[in-house]
């Protein structure tokens, strides 16, 4: 696969990173190798790090903070380039553009997008695909998802468009209550004007074949791409004539789905049955 758009931005970011140590270290009117011997490597080292040749560890990173006094920017910055253990390393790609798409088209048969779960959902998920993980790592995974919706919520959010196939509001994850809670969500967040959600209902019968998942994502200064998802492994795919393809399948699930208003009407009256079955249990 050619090499999206995320390959320049990340290598950007740690251009940003060099150019920034370069300056406050000249700031603080030390050498490369002055500054390499308060940090435990060599001034050859601090040139490659300038550069963006080379990756500092997260411990350099630490020590050129409390040498440098930047109150944790180049840990900041290392963890948001290097130690993001937050994705899958398949998907790790995909959040990076997330985070600067202008326009997100999803399709899902038959879980909620990410960016419309709520945490208890996504804990139910998260622990039945996993039952022996500790709890602790479960909601650092469970945060770190939420953290991801933030963009929905702020000024500069993406335009953000989802189609959920029925599948996905009658696979009972979590409980009713779970469901009836998830289902609330995605509609207020739908009526806030926050986000476009339509349900392919089971009548429309076969769709285009994408896999599970389908992801369409534009960005202002580079090409388009699309995101699909397989067993523990993901594609990023940017070539043109496949992102073509890929808007192509779009357009017709979007066209064989439920108007705005008619799929939020399901997927109240799903909710509606989750809290009658909730209240009976």
């Amino acid at each position: 696969m050619a090499k999206g758009p995320q390959s320049g931005q990340r290598q950007a970011a740690w251009e940003f990173f060099g150019a920034e140590l370069k300056r406050r270290r000249e700031n603080a009117s030390l050498t490369q190798d002055a500054l390499g011997a308060l940090v435990f490597v060599s001034g050859g080292y601090i040139g490659q790090f300038e550069q963006a040749i080379r990756k500092p560890q997260l411990d350099v990173a630490i020590r050129i903070d409390e040498v440098l006094q930047t109150e944790g920017f180049f840990e900041r910055t290392w963890r948001q380039l290097i130690d993001d253990k937050r994705y899958a390393d398949y998907f790790t790609a995909a959040a990076d553009l997330e985070r600067l798409a202008t326009k997100i088209c999803e399709f899902e048969s038959m879980v909620v997008p990410g960016l419309l779960q709520t945490s208890a959902y996504t804990r139910a998920i998260m622990r039945a695909g996993s039952p022996f993980t500790a709890d602790e790592l479960i909601e650092e995974n469970v945060r770190s998802r939420a953290d991801r919706a933030v963009i929905l919520g702020c000024a500069t959010r993406p335009t953000y468009w989802a189609v959920l196939h029925e599948a996905v509001l009658r696979l009972p994850v979590g409980g009713p209550t779970v469901m009836a809670a998830q289902l609330g969500h995605i509609t207020q967040t739908a009526r806030e004007h926050k986000v476009l959600v339509q349900v392919l209902p089971f009548a429309a019968g076969p769709y285009p074949s994408v896999g599970k998942m389908l992801r369409l994502m534009e960005f202002d200064d580079a090409p388009p791409t699309a995101y699909t998802e397989g067993v523990y492994s993901g594609n990023l795919l940017d070539d043109p004539a496949i992102v073509k393809r890929a808007q192509q399948d779009y357009d017709l699930i979007r066209a064989a789905a439920l108007s705005p208003e008619a799929s939020l009407a399901l997927i109240e009256s799903a909710a509606e049955d989750y809290k009658r079955c909730a209240s009976t249990t």
